[in-house]
């Protein structure tokens, strides 16, 4: 075994929003647990829009996957069960499986809303081994949340990442770097992580199936055909990782919002409706709270667990979040890599309070001045009208809810669905 000064843990919640559902469902005195039954979160019951989200190991017997609409997954499966998704409580249920893991150790990285890494280093001398330490964890979870997880154990986060998408549900399982070859390399190469669709199809046109294959391939010719991400594959393919347990959080403070997505996102378009729906939501809290921000961020989350983020300090304070999404749209442009988009985010800080005096300088003051002249030549609302449309849109989602009123564009996302 390796050595136990370098053990990493996967934990990933086994189809969480599914098993988070039914414990709330279960605790509500719903007779059934929707996990036993062919069930799927997601889409709208009645209109059948909308995609699938979580599946039960039921639904999937049909054939039933995770991103389809719901219309095609009611055509395999016509006695299928449908719940809505509930954001607000499965971030509830994210925080108390932090809170249970931190009480075994600070050393977590959490990487979406229902998984994370763990430095057992920290953790060692209470258990014979890792193993001991992940049964530990992983029943308690189930006694106490009531959901069951999947643990992958090994010396490198990315195996220990590939170890917990083995064998579902409630289960723990060992990758280590010599135990790659005989658990790892037999899989088919579509497997492995970071192995997405083109890249498998690119593979498979050069004669690799399996991950051992890929992992004994020439690395100049990966290179030629998938650039720097072939070169990540094979790497990945050897259970060569360098990254470690990262428990820092670089989140800016101030109002912000964000969201793991239902499923990795590439097209440009599609991510920009996902942050004006963001900024909108931020700039409904500001508003809320009767504050406006200098500073705005937007975050991202890639599908391989990296992040990055970039911030900016606006020119004048604002709460519109026509303004900060026309901020952070600048932002993402600059910052995006084209990598496939896990999370979003948008954050603001340097608040103020509405009332409270902002110094402006003489350059601040033309660029204001530029903006209202335009809007008087372009026929584009001034910020000041923009104020009290905010202000009125506001009054109407807090008489109505705040699904009275939508921007056309994202009740066109809506019905595309």
């Amino acid at each position: 075994m390796s050595r136990n000064d370098n053990i990493i843990f996967h934990i990933d919640v086994n189809s969480a929003y599914l098993s988070w559902t039914a414990v709330k469902m279960l605790q509500e005195g719903f007779g059934r647990d929707i996990r036993q039954i062919p069930c799927i979160v997601g889409g709208d019951k009645k209109s059948r829009h909308g995609i699938v989200l979580a599946k039960s190991i039921p639904a999937k017997k049909y054939g039933v996957v995770t991103g389809e609409p719901v219309v095609n997954a009611r055509k395999k499966c016509p006695n299928l069960e449908i719940v809505p998704p509930e954001h607000d409580y499965y971030e509830q249920m994210s925080h108390k499986l932090m809170k249970l893991l931190q009480s075994y150790t600070p050393d977590i990285e959490q990487v979406s809303i229902d998984e994370c890494y763990m430095d057992y280093s920290g953790i060692q001398k209470q258990f014979s081994c890792p193993y001991e330490a992940a049964v530990s964890i992983k029943d308690k979870v189930k006694n106490e949340l009531g959901f069951t997880v999947n643990i992958g154990i090994s010396d490198v986060k990315v195996l220990a990442k590939m170890a917990s998408d083995f064998e579902k549900p409630d289960k723990i399982h060992t990758l280590y770097r010599h135990e790659i070859q005989e658990k790892m390399w037999k899989l088919p190469v579509s497997d492995l992580f970071m192995a997405g669709k083109s890249s498998v199809d690119t593979l498979h046109k050069l004669g690799i199936f399996t991950i051992g294959q890929l992992a004994n391939s020439p690395l100049n010719v990966l290179e030629a055909h998938l650039k720097s991400h072939g070169k990540t594959l094979w790497e990945y393919a050897n259970g060569i990782d360098a990254s470690v347990v990262n428990k820092e959080k670089e989140e800016l403070k101030g109002v912000g919002n964000s969201v793991t997505l239902p499923k990795d996102l590439d097209d440009i378009e599609e991510i920009f409706k996902v942050l004006l729906t963001l900024s909108e939501k931020v700039g409904g809290r500001l508003r809320d709270g009767k504050q406006r921000a200098k500073t705005v961020a937007v975050e991202i989350k890639y599908n391989n667990f990296t992040k990055c983020s970039r911030q900016t300090t606006a020119e004048t304070a604002t709460d519109s979040g026509t303004e900060i999404y026309n901020i952070v749209k600048i932002l993402f442009k600059e910052l995006w890599n084209q990598t496939p988009v896990r999370l979003l985010g948008v954050r603001t800080a340097n608040l103020i309070e509405w009332g409270e005096p902002e110094q402006l300088s003489i350059l601040d003051m033309e660029n204001w001045a530029d903006r209202e002249k335009e809007s008087s030549v372009s026929g584009k609302p001034s910020r000041e009208k923009m104020k009290k449309l905010d202000r009125a849109l506001d009054a109407i989602k807090d008489k109505y809810g705040k699904d009275a009123v939508m921007r056309a564009s994202l009740m066109n996302r809506n019905k595309s669905k």
